[in-house]
């Protein structure tokens, strides 16, 4: 991941596909406070996923990237 906190980067997913950032309430669907502890406590060598929905769109967190895909 780059040096933005979490929150931003999962943002700038989720714009890259077109969503709005009026158009959904992120603190609804995730705790990011929660989801940044989790990945920083494991290696970017993990295989850890996170996958969660946002609207239309599936967000995907791993220890070096964020990703968010339309779903439908």
């Amino acid at each position: 991941m780059t040096d933005e906190p979490l929150l931003l980067e999962i943002v700038h997913a989720l714009e890259e596909q077109g969503l709005a950032r009026d158009e959904y309430q992120l603190q609804r669907v995730i705790d990011v406070e929660a989801l940044e502890r989790v990945v920083d406590s494991t290696g970017p060598q993990t295989d850890l996923e996170i996958w969660f929905s946002v609207g239309e769109f599936r967000v995907v967190v791993t220890p070096s990237d964020v990703a968010a895909v339309k779903t439908s």
